[in-house]
């Protein structure tokens, strides 16, 4: 079997790892470069990424909850994908996500098992890293306000302030392309810096890709193409090649291949908003080489009844400043989290070509509860803010302030938690793009492997959760060979 695996990402590594292990022929395609970037690799300087060649940079459109402001989308684009930008943080999500999607074969039964093969395998874990002094006075401070400790948030429960488990291998960022592809690239063909225009299909089944390699786009044939290239550039590639929407792709001039109103819908992501200290009394030091400027986070329900967390902030060990804020180079920041977002927004092309910048509207916190759970957090971390564990150290709230008024401050600070999800939803409804198998609905030859499938995001940090789905497309894939199956399940896409 020839597949071509688009993206070489948190999901798209572990696809193309799989499939050759199975035997098939994989051609990796990657629209970034070589990751040859020093910060890449050493997690303190993560930061350093952004903007750069490395970064896709996307842009929403104006938030209209969010003070009208366009929210900078860092994506990697680069060998690793985002693996190669994020924190690296590892977060299954809570039990209850998964069976709440009401999908066969991705209740927590099914992928716990999953989850625990990955983390025994190829992908380590490391738990209980040599925690920064003001990481462990962070710690101190939330259990002073009543939060406990959880020393494992892949135990019973979610809640709580915790250490932080992450990809990391000898002070170096371990993520699926090093942990799983890379050590496989004689057995398979990688092109860098390479643009995916769309798919190409005989009829409604795929048969390859159009893509620019080098200033000429090419076309590459194989039996069966897998988009892993996120929940941006997914649907984006999906839309390009005439899978959609069929009145929005016709009115840009794209022939329909299949009309699926769901590709690019469903939008959504988790959100952050800081809260910032100097400190008077000890001066916070940068955090050494090989050590994440974040170590700790915490789980937290701002109101009763709710089935999992809403809440997750996390803390950095450097001043974490939007561009219009002030203040001294060194202090700490506890970034007020909302992890179960409500408000759901879409992404749409601008044009038919690769380099016109898709139309990016996270919605955010257009719903009033995905507001109502960001202010709690920020009213929350302004809290452990003033335990004695960081009194100690003079702890000053720099942002927002006592002055400032805390709901209006929300509306101008809140910025992704980098987890957009949804925008290729799983599932068997009419505006589900694939089904539980990850086959794109009435289309052959064709799966969606990253985050843009989950239903709903899952409570906490996405990384670990697209690298399941890798694991899973592969198996499904493989699976469906052995049976000899050439379609997916229904419902059909309506073919034009």
């Amino acid at each position: 079997m020839d597949v071509i695996v688009v993206g070489a990402g948190s999901a798209g590594s572990v696809v193309a790892r799989r499939l050759v292990d199975a035997g098939a022929l994989v051609t990796l395609i990657e629209a970034g470069g070589a990751d040859t970037n020093p910060a890449i690799h050493d997690p303190s300087r993560a930061g350093e990424l952004w903007h750069g060649p490395e970064d896709w940079d996307y842009y929403t459109v104006p938030q209209e909850h969010a003070a009208n402001r366009r929210l900078h989308l860092p994506r990697g684009k680069v060998l690793g994908g985002s693996h190669s930008l994020n924190a690296m943080i590892w977060v299954r999500g809570a039990p209850r996500d998964y069976d709440d999607w009401g999908l066969p074969g991705w209740a927590w039964q099914d992928v716990r098992p999953v989850f625990e093969r990955i983390e025994s395998e190829l992908l380590e874990i490391a738990r209980n890293e040599p925690l920064h002094p003001i990481q462990q006075s962070i710690v101190e401070a939330a259990v002073q306000t009543g939060v406990p400790y959880n020393p494992d948030y892949h135990g019973d429960r979610l809640d709580g302030v915790s250490v932080q488990q992450v990809t990391l291998r000898d002070k170096r960022r371990l993520n699926t392309w090093l942990a799983y592809a890379d050590p496989v690239t004689d057995r398979m063909t990688v092109h860098t810096g390479a643009t995916v225009h769309r798919v190409l299909f005989d009829g409604t089944r795929a048969v390859g890709v159009a893509v620019e390699i080098g200033g000429r786009v090419e076309r590459l044939s194989a039996d069966h193409v897998v988009l892993a290239a996120g929940a941006l550039a997914s649907p984006a590639i999906l839309l390009r090649s005439g899978v959609g929407p069929a009145d929005d792709l016709a009115a840009l001039g794209i022939d329909v291949v299949a009309d699926l109103p769901g590709v690019g819908e469903n939008l959504h992501d988790h959100l952050l908003s800081p809260v910032i200290f100097a400190t008077d009394h000890r001066e916070v030091a940068p955090p050494s080489p090989g050590r994440s400027v974040t170590q700790t986070h915490l789980f937290w329900r701002s109101r009763p009844g709710l089935a999992v967390p809403d809440t997750q902030p996390i803390h950095f060990s450097v001043p974490m400043y939007e561009s219009w804020m002030t203040g001294p180079d060194t202090g700490f920041s506890l970034m007020a989290g909302m992890v179960s977002p409500e408000s759901r927004g879409s992404l749409r092309l601008s044009g038919p070509e690769p380099d016109d910048e898709p139309l990016i509207d996270l919605a955010a916190l257009a719903e009033p509860a995905d507001f109502e759970s960001l202010v709690a957090s920020v009213e929350q971390c302004r809290e452990i803010g003033r335990a004695p564990a960081l009194a100690e150290w003079g702890a000053r709230e720099l942002y927002p302030g006592p002055a400032r008024d805390i709901r209006d401050y929300v509306r101008q600070t809140a910025i992704t938690y980098h987890h957009q999800v949804g925008t290729c939803r799983m599932g068997t409804d009419a505006l589900a793009v694939v089904d539980p198998g990850l086959a794109v609905h009435g289309l052959s030859g064709l799966h969606v492997a990253d985050a843009s499938v989950l239903p709903r995001v899952t409570t906490g940090n996405t990384n670990a959760p697209a690298v399941l789905v890798g694991e899973r497309a592969a198996q499904f894939i493989v699976d469906g060979r052995e049976r000899g199956e050439a379609t997916n399940s229904s419902p059909p896409a309506r073919p034009r």
